[in-house]
């Protein structure tokens, strides 16, 4: 059976201007029925410099979250980024606490010195991070670092999961993970990242299932962004209210994945912008299929694209409508992540 997940990114707004912590997130995953969480551990705005929405590594406070992660029966997973030794030995390490048995990260693609962010936040819209085309060195690159964590992971009993994130196709990280070649290494497939790669997430599920151990489920829309020189941009909306194929890519999944586990990363309010050069990863042009362009979710006026992850920055009316919106989003997502895999399932076994 499909167990179903929440990743604390869902509910960004909330743990960045202080209304959630992580037992509350627990807590709310559990209230939605949903059988564990993944847990983001990377930096942003408000949020610990170091562990993210886990806010810490005290052992009382780890203690406190294994217990109620306990108490529901759940599953965690861990979200983090960098393929740095020592970095993923620290997180391993912590994840070994709590039970965490799969570790998402992703490839860094680095900045130049004229492009480093001047802002903390991970999730801000920066046309800073647009690069197009880059030295794809930091693939093999890629295959030397993960060869020398496998040896903790396997100590461990812990899978890494190499998400494609928004900057790599899909085959370019499954030939990082046939190039590994090693049970400890997988695939973390998100249903929407392709997207910014000019890739239809059809085609990324069926290059990445092979591999793939773990997920985000998510929906997106393009939308016109005047203000960035690139124009269009990918925006994230309730799942099942986007122009993802989200069954298809589910069937996908199903039929050559030996996934467990389906994480709702419900990305409302986000856009990102487009990061390789157009058919990079197969698609030419906007106007078709999920690549259709929808109008923006908000008068331009009031919030322009750019500002949709951090309305704190407009303004504090703004902030709590946002935070409504997010959670009533996330009730939605959820309900439709559970039609969609019962119909799927029983599709499967009819």
């Amino acid at each position: 059976m499909l167990k179903l997940g929440l990743d604390t990114e869902s509910l960004h707004l909330w743990f960045q201007n202080k209304r959630m912590d992580i037992f509350g997130f627990i807590e709310k995953a559990h209230e939605l029925g949903l059988d564990g969480v993944m847990i983001n551990l990377i930096k942003d705005y408000n949020l610990d410099p170091e562990w993210g929405t886990l806010e810490s590594v005290d052992p009382e406070h780890l203690q406190k979250i294994k217990e109620l992660l306990e108490k529901y029966h759940m599953y965690a997973e861990f979200a983090t980024k960098s393929l740095e030794y020592e970095h993923l030995l620290k997180v391993i390490k912590v994840a070994d606490i709590l039970g965490v048995d799969i570790i998402r990260t992703y490839i860094p693609i680095t900045l130049n010195s004229a492009q480093e962010r001047k802002s903390g936040g991970e999730g801000k819209y920066d046309l800073g991070k647009v690069r197009l085309d880059f030295d794809p060195v930091v693939f093999d690159e890629a295959v030397v670092s993960l060869q020398q964590i496998i040896p903790v992971l396997k100590k461990y009993r812990i899978r890494l999961a190499l998400e494609n994130h928004e900057y790599e196709t899909s085959e370019e990280v499954a030939n990082v993970v046939k190039k590994v070649n090693s049970p400890w290494i997988g695939l973390h497939y998100d249903f929407g990242n392709s997207m910014m790669v000019w890739e239809e997430p059809v085609k990324a599920a069926e290059n990445m299932a092979p591999y793939t151990v773990t997920t985000h489920f998510k929906d997106h829309i393009v939308i016109p962004c005047p203000e960035d020189k690139y124009q269009y941009v990918v925006c994230g909306v309730p799942a099942g209210e986007g122009n993802i194929d989200l069954e298809k890519c589910l069937d996908i999944m199903l039929e050559h994945s030996t996934i467990t586990r389906l994480n709702v990363e419900m990305c409302y309010p986000y856009c990102a912008q487009f990061k390789r050069s157009k058919g990079m990863g197969g698609v030419e042009e906007l106007g078709t299929g999920c690549f259709k362009i929808e109008e923006p979710l908000f008068d331009p006026e009031v919030i322009k694209p750019n500002q949709y992850y951090y309305p704190q920055e407009i303004s504090e009316e703004l902030l709590e409508k946002f935070l409504v919106d997010q959670m009533e989003s996330v009730k939605r997502s959820v309900e439709y992540t559970k039609e969609l895999c019962r119909k799927c399932l029983d599709k499967r076994i009819g």
